[in-house]
């Protein structure tokens, strides 16, 4: 990125930062995701956002991917409907170049690469953290190029025996029903979560081959979810957390006759741990978890395909207090398997992996290292590391930069998917390789928090297109700005991306940009809340972008508005309402152009939720 365009953009959004007349409410949360290790959101150095409990409990009877699709740096295609394959975009890079954690554990399919968080319901979310750019590759390992998704799955948070019953219902014929219980005491905690959701759906392709796919698309979807934790002593806790999801949707396949086209999946993430506090301010952390995303394709009730990948991971992590900040160390174990009744070449890979790192958080200065070493079975040993400080220039004004490595392996699907129709997998595939500056400037005070941050990547290698290949170079550079305020009772910010991310090969699509990545990108919000009403007004704007290579295919801009809100009419009994694209805006994220022709899904209009939960 221009030196002078970072340096312009900062200089000039100084300004926006001025100081409130009223006290705010609000507290620094803690991060776990930006370092390994719990750190005050104000000594991070990389951009990381905190989704919370009490944003999330808007978001009934949705899932975490309408969540965090509304996030700063975010972007998204789906094939229509909330429950449909959707593709998420950060900072330029696509899902799997994201690496999403349920509770520290790899979450996302090795066929495809992505995760599916249109099938993790919100309501069994304790928090999600958004850690954005590379910083994370040397923290986690490959596929977080662009940065690292974690959600925590919900847990007990109060003393005592507790639980609550829940009942929902909107558009398309969406009802809801969940419960929940749990119990905590100063050793002990559990707590358990289930909830079903259906919904009739509505037709979302708007130009099929054939006349057999305009109908409505429905799904079923029954969760649950499970965490326990046991203080054995002062000094040692046992505990793990599971969360599931089994699900049934139906879906528009524009190259079949079929009137009958469904998807059956069951996807979900569960993992162990104990935790030795074995002095003051250190401890040693051992962790064994497992992710599995299962999936069956239907057509008039004769089976289509089956692709089931499982994921399985074991580290152990210690963190030692310095006299001078902490050192972190660990080692990693991950092995990746594919069943499927299609024909792959090859169906298991083995990751072995290794980091040490150093953190310092001052009064004014803080500071990471990390670096990482990764032996993949398939493609032999990569180093990945990060560098990161920030300073305090004044008690409100912070300042910083950094510099991180990252890679990502090709998944199956991308090397050994069998040829269909003259195409398929690229066994010759290489992996991708990033290098990664980012700078940032900072202003907080008692009332918000604003901050600017400029980024620029170099991308070798770039997986691309299909049948697959190389791109030998790419550039990604943009600006984010994000202001967050609470004034009292009231909540309001904004957010806006800029960002161009360009084919910067010898090729004949040498500086055009790459397919869905929008130029520009922006969100707004205004918010109530007090004790008994929590309400909230958003906007969502995605600016134009091209679905397929040489800026071609294009896709038109769109703006949403939602709203939401909580009423609590006693401590136990509250409604929530939520009402997405309030102005009916008829627009498209996904048109997919293959031999010739081109399929367009239509996205969800005006839809209602409405939901109870009584609590004891």
């Amino acid at each position: 990125m221009n030196k002078n365009l970072i340096t312009t953009t900062l200089l000039a959004s100084l300004p926006l930062v001025a100081v409130a007349e009223q006290q705010a409410n609000s507290l620094d949360p803690i991060v776990v995701t930006a370092s390994r290790n719990p750190t005050e959101i104000t000594n991070t150095v990389a951009q990381v956002r905190v989704i919370k409990q009490q944003d999330l409990s808007l978001y009934q009877g949705q899932t975490a991917l309408d969540v965090i699709k509304i996030q700063p740096g975010v972007s998204s295609y789906g094939s229509g409907g909330a429950d449909k394959a959707t593709n998420i975009f950060l900072r330029g890079y696509s899902g799997s170049q994201i690496l999403v954690l349920i509770d520290g554990i790899r979450y996302s399919s090795a066929t495809t690469g992505t995760a599916a968080l249109n099938l993790l319901p919100a309501d069994q979310i304790e928090r999600i953290e958004i850690l954005y750019g590379a910083t994370g590759a040397a923290l986690y390992g490959a596929d977080a190029m662009g940065g690292v998704i974690q959600v925590f799955s919900k847990k007990t948070v109060k003393q005592g025996t507790h639980g609550y019953v829940t009942l929902g219902g909107g558009s398309h014929g969406h009802f809801t029903y969940g419960a929940g219980a749990g119990y905590q005491d100063d050793k002990s905690s559990i707590s358990f979560n289930g909830s079903h959701n259906k919904n009739d759906g509505f037709n979302a392709i708007a130009s099929p081959y054939v006349d057999s796919q305009r109908d409505k698309d429905g799904y079923d979807s029954k969760n649950g979810s499970l965490a326990i934790s046991h203080k054995l002593n002062d000094n040692f806790t046992l505990g793990g957390s599971a969360i599931y999801n089994r699900s049934t949707s139906e879906y528009d396949n524009a190259f079949s006759t079929a009137s009958d086209v469904i998807t059956k999946q069951r996807n979900g993430s569960g993992q162990i741990f104990g935790d030795w506090q074995y002095a003051e301010g250190s401890n040693l952390r051992m962790q064994y978890g497992e992710s599995i995303d299962k999936s069956s394709n239907y057509e008039d009730g004769v089976n289509t395909g089956t692709f089931n990948t499982k994921q399985q991971q074991a580290s152990l992590q210690i963190n030692q207090q310095l006299p001078v900040g902490e050192f972190i160390a660990g080692t990693e174990y991950l092995k990746q398997r594919v069943q499927s009744d299609t024909a792959f070449t090859k169906t298991k890979r083995d990751v072995t992996s290794g980091f040490v790192g150093y953190q310092l958080v001052q009064d004014k200065f803080d500071a990471q290292a990390f670096v990482r070493y990764d032996d993949n079975s398939q493609f032999g040993g990569k180093t990945t590391y990060n560098l990161g400080a920030a300073y305090a220039l004044s008690e409100n004004l912070r300042a910083g930069a950094s510099y991180a490595t990252a890679y990502r392996a090709p998944t199956f699907n991308e090397l050994y998917f069998p040829m269909a129709w003259g195409s398929g997998g690229n066994p010759e595939l290489n992996p991708e390789t990033s290098k990664n500056s980012e700078i940032f400037v900072e202003y907080a005070d008692n009332y918000q928090v604003t901050r600017l941050t400029g980024y620029y990547n170099n991308v070798k290698d770039l997986i691309t297109g299909w049948t697959p290949y190389n791109l030998s170079k790419a550039k990604i550079k943009g600006v984010t700005l994000t202001s967050d305020w609470a004034i009292n009772d009231y909540l309001f910010g904004f957010s806006y991306d800029y960002q161009q991310a360009k084919d910067a090969s010898d090729g004949t699509n040498h500086g055009k940009l790459l397919t869905i990545r929008p130029k520009h990108k922006g969100t707004a919000y205004v918010g109530y809340r007090v004790e008994n009403i929590d309400l909230r007004a958003e906007y969502q704007y995605v600016g134009k972008y091209y679905r397929t290579a040489g800026e071609t295919n294009p896709i038109s801009s769109y703006g949403l508005v939602n709203l939401s809100g909580t009423y609590r009419f006693t401590p136990n009994i509250s409604v929530t309402a939520r009402i997405n694209n309030l102005f009916d805006k008829d627009y498209v994220t996904n048109s997919a152009t293959a031999w010739g022709s081109t399929t367009t899904y239509n996205e969800d209009g005006t839809n209602v939720f409405v939901g109870v939960t009584l609590g004891f």
